[in-house]
């Protein structure tokens, strides 16, 4: 990232600030609704994804160790706020695809990652526009988005929509961003040390500036995601499906042109 003008790095910093609001806010996000706009900024996955990565891993730990200290303090019998037994379900049939998404990352050419998450990107968006996210109602369907999601995750860290419509219909809303931090703590750890392994470089330098701004952003979304729990959101992610399906469209054509 050493060659970037000024006019790159500040928008980067601002998107990370976005970055950490969404995570801590919805529980998930951090990558989908801002991977589309840093590819934009700069075309390199591979520089983006060890960032992400390194911070999901930061954040997810922090706040599963303070709400569960919380929870500790609150009440003698104390009930985790991460659903270990329903983590456990959902890991067994994700590993494996995991791995392989990882596998497909490492060996993958820049520009055909782009594609991949820019089209992806793309049906979430068409979801979140037609008020229709991705539901399962069979544990045939379950295991489907799972998989996907595990395989998706191990490319690109955008598997959250299909993650999620699994999660949701079986984890207590409460306890729901947690167990999906646990996860996500659990699935990036998978992601670094294959990148460790592979020799990629996980960008240390530059942690020391985008660190502090998905900070900014993510205590922001702390703050407010007691209110998103409370409330429906469709006009929200309506207008967040009209951006990323514009970002993603603009990529598209960015990296067919290139």
């Amino acid at each position: 990232m050493s060659e970037l003008h000024y006019y790159q790095y500040l928008l980067i910093g601002l998107i990370f600030i976005w970055s950490g609001f969404v995570r801590s806010g919805l529980g998930f996000g951090g990558a989908v609704l801002s991977l589309p706009f840093l590819l934009l900024v700069h075309n390199q996955p591979l520089v983006f994804l060890p960032l992400i990565s390194v911070q999901l891993l930061f954040f997810s730990s922090i706040t599963l160790l303070l709400n569960n200290r919380k929870s500790t303090a609150a009440q003698r019998t104390h009930k985790s706020t991460v659903d270990w037994r329903y983590l456990r379900y959902m890991l067994a049939i994700m590993i494996v695809p995991k791995l392989l998404g990882v596998f497909g990352l490492i060996t993958m050419p820049a520009n055909i990652l782009s594609i991949i998450i820019f089209v992806v990107v793309s049906v979430y968006a068409i979801t979140y526009i037609a008020n229709k996210p991705f539901k399962s109602n069979s544990k045939f369907i379950d295991a489907l988005f799972l998989m996907a999601g595990g395989y998706i995750s191990g490319t690109s860290l955008i598997g959250a929509p299909l993650i999620i419509a699994v999660a949701a219909q079986h984890v207590a809303r409460e306890r729901l961003r947690d167990t999906l931090f646990a996860l996500w703590f659990i699935l990036v750890s998978i992601k670094l040390a294959a990148f460790i392994y592979a020799g990629v470089s996980l960008q240390l330098i530059h942690h020391l500036w985008l660190l502090p701004c998905a900070a900014i952003g993510h205590f922001i979304g702390l703050r407010f995601h007691e209110r998103m729990l409370k409330a429906e959101t469709p006009m929200f992610f309506r207008v967040m499906g009209i951006a990323l399906l514009l970002i993603s469209a603009l990529g598209l054509w960015n990296v067919l042109e290139g």
